[in-house]
């Protein structure tokens, strides 16, 4: 559909996939709450901020899908998603080293990495450019989800301590992308100032 002067029409901003990405971000309290009130003891409420977990990362890929399959797709969904997903990520990454389950060095990297990018794709939109989510920012994400969902499921409790190195081995990939997609970011960033569009 087409606007009065020829060009596409813009989807309201309030529409099912922004509402869901608003739901991921109301759940992130709630599983903040359960895993810190667990506190490490790998009860019910453990096993629940961990289904939470999924649950909100997972809609991910539904507001996604649906936002491209039904042209939903708007500005404030490119910014609210990924917000979305550093909040749940960031914060369990936090939780998990209050905890003493994750080294907080770790937590730093990518809290740090996530939030930088965070600001500047903000920075961007009040420039008036659009930072979408880069094809290495999504397998960053993706990665992240796995290693912070089997981090938080006490899998040990039920298949032995093997568990660990497999956790280790996931969160050591998800550090390691950050690290990689954080540079992409930074080139992508350089050569947005040194094409003169910035501020434009």
């Amino acid at each position: 559909m087409t606007n009065p002067a020829g060009s596409p029409a813009r989807s309201a901003n309030w529409n099912l996939p922004n509402a869901i990405t608003v739901v991921r971000i109301v759940l992130a309290p709630v599983f903040f709450w359960m895993l810190l009130a667990d506190n490490g003891d790998d009860g019910w409420l453990r096993w629940a901020a961990a289904a939470v977990f999924i649950i909100g990362i997972s809609t991910d890929w539904v507001d996604g899908h649906i936002a491209r399959s039904r042209g939903l797709v708007t500005d404030l969904g490119k910014i609210l998603d990924p917000i979305a997903d550093k909040l749940l990520t960031s914060g369990a990454l936090v939780c998990l080293s209050i905890l003493g389950e994750l080294p907080w060095w770790v937590t730093a990297i990518i809290v740090v990495r996530e939030v930088g990018i965070t600001v500047w794709r903000l920075v961007e939109l009040g420039r008036g450019n659009v930072v979408p989510a880069s094809s290495g920012g999504k397998l960053k994400t993706l990665v992240q989800s796995v290693a912070i969902s089997f981090a938080l499921v006490p899998l040990w409790t039920v298949f032995g301590d093997w568990i660990h190195w497999l956790n280790a081995i996931l969160m050591t990939a998800a550090v390691v992308l950050t690290l990689w997609s954080g540079l992409l970011y930074v080139r992508d960033a350089v050569r947005l100032a040194r094409s003169g569009d910035v501020g434009a």
